[in-house]
């Protein structure tokens, strides 16, 4: 892997294992293996910043997994130069501890000295905002106060790369472009940026590429606008559908996505 590249996919696949509740189906046949990201090729270089679209279903949280290295890829191979950090609702949070805890957890799993965990913590109690609920269980959190305790303890652990799931989904819109204007500082430092997001207008904002995820697989990587004016069109096309047209494309893609026989038996003994 080239020095400039921050991130690299080769034919990457992500299986999930699904247990069917059909009543009228076998037992034998009740065991399903489904892809939820389907070989998947690309690379970003260092200081890109690439957003990444998909309907409900596409494979975009379980992207966000693979590319933190909190989920390991069943297929392929993925070459990561530099310390990623996930910012995601509910993810990296131990929900019995307090917010302060969490802090010092993350700081101690990373190895870092009490110095630089009290600067971060610093850092985080000014940046979240949340409060005495810091001193709470996170638990009791709302998904807002979940979602600024995530996004700041991230921001001030300072990764090489950042990866950024639906994290400005939630909360006040004050908070969110506070977030969005310490990423833009970031972008500047020349950091590596993954922003997934649902907001159409965010990615083409503050992204420089973008990449389309459709039924666990990548349609389309590439410019900006491009992607994106791609993409809004296939919005567009989904709110012509009627509810019956809807589910039927749903059930197709899922349909697609569902390993077949021939490959049954190596992914049982990849499961174990």
């Amino acid at each position: 892997m080239e020095r400039e590249t921050a991130i690299q996919f080769k034919n990457v696949s992500k299986i999930y294992k699904l247990k069917r509740k059909d009543k009228d189906v076998k037992k034998d046949q009740k065991t399903q293996y489904f892809y939820a990201l389907k070989d998947i090729s690309f690379e970003v270089k260092k200081g890109q910043v690439l957003g990444i679209l998909g309907t409900n279903g596409s494979g975009k949280s379980t992207m966000a997994l693979v590319l933190s290295g909190i989920a390991s890829p069943d297929e392929g191979e993925i070459f990561v130069n530099g310390e990623q950090a996930l910012v995601a609702i509910n993810t990296g949070l131990n929900k019995e501890l307090t917010g302060l805890e969490n802090i010092e957890l993350k700081g101690a799993l990373l190895g870092l000295t009490k110095k630089k965990v009290k600067e971060i913590t610093d850092g985080v109690i000014e940046f979240a905002e949340i409060g005495d609920f810091l001193y709470q269980p996170v638990k009791k959190y709302s998904s807002g106060m979940k979602s600024r305790l995530g996004f700041s303890i991230n921001l001030c652990l300072d990764p090489d790369i950042l990866i950024i799931d639906e994290a400005l989904s939630v909360g006040d819109k004050g908070f969110a472009q506070k977030c969005l204007g310490r990423m833009n500082e970031l972008k500047e430092e020349g950091k590596t940026i993954i922003f997934i997001s649902h907001s159409l207008p965010q990615v083409r904002e503050f992204c420089d590429t973008a990449m389309w995820l459709e039924g666990g697989k990548m349609k389309e990587y590439g410019a900006i606008e491009e992607v994106c004016d791609h993409y809004a069109e296939y919005i567009e096309y989904c709110h012509t559908l009627t509810k019956a047209e809807k589910k039927a494309e749903r059930e197709e893609k899922f349909k697609e996505r569902i390993i077949k026989n021939r490959k049954v038996g190596l992914i049982d003994r990849l499961f174990g």
